[in-house]
């Protein structure tokens, strides 16, 4: 068995996924009935799912405990390139959606769905998530709170701790991150679950009634992550930044695609960074805090959406109040993770910018999940592969001021 492990790890990752994908639409397709094999997609992103929260706390709290200073310059610039990012993709999906104006078939209203009421309670839900009880914030993933309350672990630590606990805590920190190692090695498995579940559950009839809709919003992402950031990391590190975009998106955002769960990816993401040399005492905070702000994915869904309901309802929007949704949608989209069902229950706020009635615009959001099995595909995979991207960026900027070769 060892012989066998060892054969299958000398192949790359990124080939054995290809052939996990290719193996699961040819499955899906042949012999959709077979649905036991969903189960290896399930325990893949479960196992991500319920490692990444211990991951984060162990990181963090291993890396406070070694910094050594110098390391708040890059977290300044990693935060202000996640929601520039942002802000433009909210103003990318209102041109997109002033060049085609979409209307939509409108679909039931969603039950059992209660979207926020506007920003100040998005923001009142994000600040309640910080200070959650920790070991509950671990239980259900809420990284703000893991975030918070590991960052004091770490500050209270340093203080009072010695060198046999720096030393204990970082053999936890590469405990936890070698049983990442070994899911991310089962990924390929993991994929194939996870495509055979979407093309046999799906196939392609959820194109049929929404191309349109799909091809806007699809579009922007892929405009975002192949135009906008690359142009923003270029300007930063005045380099060709498209060798580093591409290795993102084929390290992150492929396995985002599949898993559609910015948390599951973290873990992924963290193995990139090392990967990529950054420090992990800046990454380690910087990926998961990504997964909560960097959401370009959720500011176009949420902009995208609110402008084909006020279009589906003749509804003139000027182009000052639709850059007053994007200012929205991009603080809005800062929340999504903490609050239920993410970015299409932030929808029916945007809505209300012009006036359109809560029960139309969670029809919308009904429209919004019928097309949910590619739109949030797309739209995490864009925001995973942005965050690994924009903390390397702020890291080799910091290299370059240093006098230190950047390479990709």
């Amino acid at each position: 068995m060892k012989d066998v492990w060892k054969k299958y790890n000398e192949v790359s990752l990124i080939v054995r996924i290809v052939i996990g994908l290719i193996i699961g639409v040819i499955l899906g397709l042949a012999v959709p009935q077979l649905t036991v094999i969903t189960i290896f997609g399930n325990l893949f992103v479960g196992a991500l799912k319920g490692i990444a929260p211990l991951l984060v706390f162990a990181l963090v709290v291993s890396a406070l405990l070694g910094a050594k200073g110098n390391i708040g310059s890059r977290f300044k610039t990693v935060i202000c390139l996640y929601m520039v990012s942002t802000l433009l993709a909210a103003v990318t999906a209102v041109i997109a959606s002033f060049a085609f104006p979409v209307t939509l078939k409108l679909t039931e209203a969603v039950q059992n769905q209660n979207p926020p009421e506007g920003v100040a309670e998005v923001l009142g839900n994000l600040l309640s998530n910080l200070v959650a009880n920790p070991v509950s914030a671990i239980m259900n993933a809420n990284y703000i709170g893991i975030l918070f309350w590991a960052i004091l672990s770490g500050i209270a630590l340093k203080t009072v701790a010695n060198k046999d606990t720096e030393i204990y805590m970082k053999q936890v920190a590469d405990s936890v991150s070698q049983i990442v190692r070994w899911i991310i090695s089962l990924a390929p498995f993991g994929i194939m679950g996870l495509v055979f579940d979407t093309v046999s559950t799906n196939g392609i009839s959820v194109f049929a009634g929404y191309g349109k809709l799909l091809l806007v919003l699809v579009g922007c992402m892929l405009f975002i992550a192949l135009v906008v950031d690359p142009l923003i990391a270029a300007i930063v590190l005045k380099k060709n930044p498209y060798p580093l975009v591409f290795r993102c998106f084929k390290e992150s955002g492929v396995t985002a695609f599949f898993t559609r769960s910015s948390a599951a990816n973290i873990p992924v993401n963290m193995q990139l960074c090392e990967k990529l040399g950054l420090d992990k005492d800046v990454y380690s905070v910087s990926i998961p805090l990504g997964a909560t702000i960097n959401m370009d994915g959720a500011a176009i869904t949420i902009t995208v959406m609110a402008l084909a309901a006020a279009h589906t309802m003749g509804i003139a929007v000027d182009f000052p109040s639709a850059l007053m949704l994007s200012l929205l949608a991009t603080v809005a989209a800062c929340g999504a993770s903490g609050v239920a069902g993410g970015s299409l229950l932030l929808i029916p706020m945007a809505c209300s910018l012009f006036g359109i009635s809560n029960d139309i615009a969670m029809q919308v959001v009904g429209v919004g999940f019928i097309i949910g099995v590619i739109q949030d595909s797309f739209e995490t995979a864009i925001n995973s592969s942005g965050d690994v991207l924009f903390a390397a960026v702020a890291e080799f900027k910091e290299w370059q001021k240093n006098g230190k070769e950047v390479k990709f």
